[in-house]
């Protein structure tokens, strides 16, 4: 259901949660050889996570990507949000521009239903979560 962007967002997200478990910060090489995602893209997002302040970033020998904030307060939605924008949770399953209660499309009432539990998840789940919930095999194809 998620965008590309918003899969390898979530995935380096929780890659650099590990590293701030361990008291690191991550380079994007690392976080993209970790995470099995390609750089430039990978690169792109991170630095959208950090300008929403999700993230930070600092440059040179010592540098890379990091956290100020603890884990367990940026939730799923945040970072969903953040790459995707909340269209995920509001705009129609077919895409169409005109449904709404008053002018359903085939789906609109399950469909609904489903954005509904995927809004419910996201607000319940945060990166400390999915960090300790994951491990570098999760990422192997």
């Amino acid at each position: 259901m998620f965008s590309k962007s918003c899969e390898y967002g979530i995935r380096a997200l929780t890659i650099i949660g590990e590293a701030k478990a361990n008291g690191q910060k991550i380079g994007i090489k690392k976080i993209c050889e970790k995470a099995g995602t390609p750089e430039s893209f990978t690169a792109k997002i991170l630095q959208n996570l950090v300008k929403r302040n999700i993230l930070n970033s600092q440059k040179g020998p010592s540098g890379g990507f990091y956290f100020k904030r603890e884990l367990n307060e940026i939730s799923l939605i945040e970072i969903v949000k953040a790459i995707d924008g909340d269209g995920i949770f509001n705009k129609c399953g077919l895409g169409l521009a005109n449904c709404d209660a008053a002018n359903p499309c085939p789906l609109h009432n399950q469909y609904e239903k489903v954005r509904s539990q995927l809004l419910e998840m996201c607000k319940d789940n945060n990166l400390l979560q999915l960090t300790a919930d994951l491990n570098e095999s999760s990422f192997k194809r």
